[in-house]
């Protein structure tokens, strides 16, 4: 297949692209341009994707078999991607997310489940629903936590900050917060998975780990992941509705029970996760944490201090 990735030079990108080369695929990159492609002699046409008029002008003429739309957000963003393959692609594959989902006392979630209007993921529920709408051939992608080498988002890295530091963690509430993280390798499985198989179309899967985990247990995980006793840590209690942290992000996830069932996509898709927790963890501390030499930079611990300070006084 000729596939155009949008994206494909960070995190998610950079992980789908080597899989489809490696699949056998010819893989076209859409992005800026600002870093190069992941493989070698990967085709890229540069262009910024907010702009329509200039995104129809690069890619109006192109023909492609699959479409992986990684980084539209709103439905602005891919709406005019839409339009330009509309009856001219074999499949749309979205990246959505989980975080669509509303907050609900029957967990895990499931696809079918209620979607919260309020949510700051609203624009990919908004983006899913336009896509049925004008019955492109599409299938959307629902992840919670994603984590691996290469991960842009402070997640297994903010409790690696800690840890190495032997500094005290600061945990949110009770730390029984039960919640999921899905290695990135195994999401690229799953999002090529979808190609070629009908039975996806028109399909949302969620995609993640096969285990839950708490607030706590992922911060012994962590522990274990960079050779530390997990036991030996120091987990931190607080009340978070205390504290007024203005901008500054004291955690890096949701305070509140987060996961979510995969049973349909490793049914469907004939796909499951690879990476059990601690093996993922294990990766992103060795191949990326100390690999960077993010043991050795300055990190700036004055939100933890702020609360801890309280917490002990």
């Amino acid at each position: 297949m000729r596939v155009l990735v949008m994206g494909g030079t960070r995190f998610i990108g950079v992980y789908l692209t080597r899989l489809l080369v490696e699949q056998g695929h010819q893989v076209v990159l859409f992005n800026r341009g600002n870093k190069p492609a992941p493989v070698e002699g990967v085709e890229q046409i540069h262009g910024d994707r907010t702009d329509a008029t200039a995104l129809k002008e690069r890619l109006g003429s192109e023909n492609f078999d699959a479409i992986f739309d990684n980084n539209g957000r709103e439905r602005s963003d891919t709406q005019p991607l839409a339009e330009i393959f509309q009856e001219r692609v074999q499949h749309f594959v979205y990246m959505s997310s989980a975080g669509v989902y509303l907050k609900s006392d029957q967990l895990p979630h499931m696809e079918g489940d209620r979607t919260d209007p309020k949510s700051r993921h609203k624009g990919k529920q908004e983006t899913e629903a336009y896509l049925a709408e004008q019955g492109l051939p599409f299938t959307a992608i629902r992840p919670t936590y994603i984590y691996g080498p290469q991960n842009y988002n402070e997640l297994e890295a903010w409790f690696f900050d800690r840890i190495i530091r032997d500094r005290p963690i600061p945990i949110p509430g009770h730390g029984l917060h039960i919640t999921q993280l899905g290695h990135v390798q195994d999401l690229a499985q799953a999002m090529t998975a979808v190609l070629g198989n009908p039975q996806a179309v028109g399909q949302i899967y969620n995609v993640s780990g096969d285990r839950y985990i708490t607030f706590d247990g992922l911060a012994r995980a962590c522990a274990a992941a960079a050779s530390k006793d997990p036991e030996a840590i120091q987990l931190v209690h607080y009340d978070p509705k205390q504290f007024d942290f203005g901008k500054r992000k004291a955690f890096p996830l949701r305070t509140q029970h987060f996961f979510a069932a995969i049973n349909k996509a490793m049914t469907e898709l004939n796909w499951q996760p690879k990476f059990d927790l601690l093996t993922g963890l294990k990766d992103s501390f060795e191949n990326d944490y100390l690999a960077s030499g993010s043991d050795k930079t300055e990190v700036d611990f004055s939100t933890d201090d702020q609360i801890l300070n309280a917490v002990r006084s």
